[in-house]
């Protein structure tokens, strides 16, 4: 039960469902029944506008700093990367959202920015300078998947620190996959774009 309760709390705090909230709370709106109806950072800024869309980007962030950094408070053999991983699952599939929740970008980074501050940094630059191109959040979320992993593979070469490349590998995976719709959008030239 000392093993169980730490990942529990860590998939709570993935779970809330912040672009709900904020939209409940502050706009008087159920995000679910704007835009694309999903429960992330990117309808929060096309609906609610860019100071909603900040705050939703900043506590999705949080949750999956404050996840990975569980092991400082709470005594566990439990690897820190595992309550990151458990906190993007439940932003994923958030038990206070019906299971209906985000497409992983923000809370992953939130992992980096607990465990490889470094990455976190050129991630938000790989992040700024994809949607200045492509002006597609989805595709420029993918790039990003993409250049993680290949960050990553080159600092497990010099650090050894496999279970890194591990959960880089898999959440590049859980992105990608939440991202299946865009992709095909893409593909057909229906994906929306931003503009600046």
């Amino acid at each position: 039960m000392d093993i169980l309760l730490p990942l529990i709390l860590a998939y709570l705090l993935g779970s809330i469902p912040s672009a709900l909230w904020v939209g409940k709370l502050f706009y008087k709106t159920d995000i679910r029944t704007k835009g694309s109806g999903n429960l992330g950072a990117t309808n929060t800024f096309r609906t609610l506008g860019a100071k909603a869309g900040i705050a939703v980007t900043i506590l999705d962030i949080l949750k999956g700093t404050a996840a990975t950094m569980i092991p400082l408070y709470i005594d566990t053999p439990i690897h820190p990367l595992v309550f990151g991983v458990i906190a993007v699952i439940g932003h994923m599939y958030p038990v206070f959202a019906k299971f209906k929740g985000g497409k992983a970008v923000a809370t992953s980074g939130g992992i980096l920015l607990g465990y490889q501050w470094p990455l976190f940094l050129l991630a938000v630059a790989v992040l700024l300078i994809a949607l200045k191109i492509t002006k597609m959040v989805s595709l420029s979320s993918i790039i990003l998947a993409v250049v993680a992993v290949i960050y990553t593979v080159i600092y497990t070469f010099y650090s050894e620190d496999y279970p890194f490349l591990i959960v880089i590998l898999i959440l590049a995976s859980f992105i990608i996959y939440r991202h299946r719709a865009n992709i095909a959008r893409i593909k057909a030239g229906t994906e929306p774009k931003i503009k600046w």
